[in-house]
């Protein structure tokens, strides 16, 4: 069958027409990012969270602690509780903040939900500690790929935003004293094991989610200080394909003015960086740094070649 490439009145409305295509992918494949997320987030919750009796923050905390003291479904409660805080979210913080929002309002106590149905009384591990170690991964894997595609999860998450909103109370200091009113609350009837093994478990979650956030960003700093100086820049752009900053300076002692080699390379780019270097000039001064995140040409940015 033949197709004909549809012809375009200007270059700009093909170009249009691509970026949009782009956008709409973009955003589908965020869409089932954040479906994932919280589909894990759900299945931890009910795999690892409550067949152990653990205490944990947030939305779910609350639903547990009234779980276990009044036999509210955990799911039910999740999913009221969210709508409520949606549409406070959307009266508060406007409709941008709620669209992020909405995807996880229902997404997460729909999951839980299921899992409640399917998985019924299932027990995967006795082991206390292993259930603690289980719920912390996938809660820190979970709510970080919820927040790398750009969301929200919705829920305990909302109040701290308003209370900024209205008092300019600091986002991270309400959301750490919500967490712990909640997590005291659960305390109240939970063996004392059990209160330990929760702060071990927001503990694990809290060092994933950093993790999980960084992951992919993190890049290589190196500084060196040489009498080859130009050698070794050439020797990078040529060998390397990796740009190269030169700065100027004096030596502290002689005070001759001397150049500083400044260059941001991926993490595995270092040893063969370090090999380049020392053949070059195996007594330069060489410090290396690794930085969170990088963004610009060659890095967030195609690299440009003339």
């Amino acid at each position: 069958m033949e197709t004909k490439e549809k012809n375009w009145k200007n270059p700009c409305q093909k170009a249009a027409c691509c970026g949009s295509r782009v956008a709409q992918t973009a955003t589908a494949a965020s869409l089932a990012i954040v479906i994932l997320g919280n589909v894990l987030y759900a299945l931890t919750v009910k795999a690892f969270l409550m067949p152990a009796g653990l205490l944990t923050g947030g939305t779910t905390g609350i639903g547990l602690a009234l779980n276990r003291a009044f036999g509210i479904p955990v799911s039910a409660f999740v999913l009221v509780f969210n709508v409520v805080m949606l549409l406070v979210g959307w009266s508060v913080l406007g409709r941008k903040f709620a669209l992020t929002t909405v995807v996880s309002t229902f997404v997460y106590p729909i999951a839980l939900g299921f899992f409640e149905q399917i998985l019924g009384s299932t027990i995967l591990t006795q082991d206390l500690f292993l259930s603690t170690v289980f719920s912390g991964l996938g809660i820190g894997a979970s709510l970080g790929i919820v927040i790398r595609a750009g969301a929200s999860t919705g829920g305990m998450d909302i109040p701290p935003l308003v209370l900024h909103h209205y008092f300019q109370i600091p986002v991270s200091v309400s959301m750490y004293v919500f967490d712990f009113c909640i997590l005291l609350v659960q305390a109240v009837g939970n063996p004392p094991e059990n209160v330990l093994y929760g702060l071990i478990l927001v503990m694990v979650y809290t060092l994933v989610l950093d993790k999980l956030m960084l992951l992919g960003t993190t890049r290589t700093e190196v500084r060196i200080v040489s009498e080859h100086s130009q050698k070794i820049r050439e020797a990078i752009l040529a060998e390397m394909d990796r740009g190269v900053t030169m700065l100027s300076g004096e030596t502290g002692y002689l005070k001759h003015q001397t150049q500083m080699i400044f260059s941001v390379i991926s993490n595995r780019e270092l040893p063969e960086l370090e090999k380049l270097v020392h053949r070059i000039d195996p007594e330069c001064f060489m410090v290396v740094n690794r930085v969170s995140e990088v963004s610009g040409r060659g890095f967030s940015m195609k690299k440009r070649y003339r």
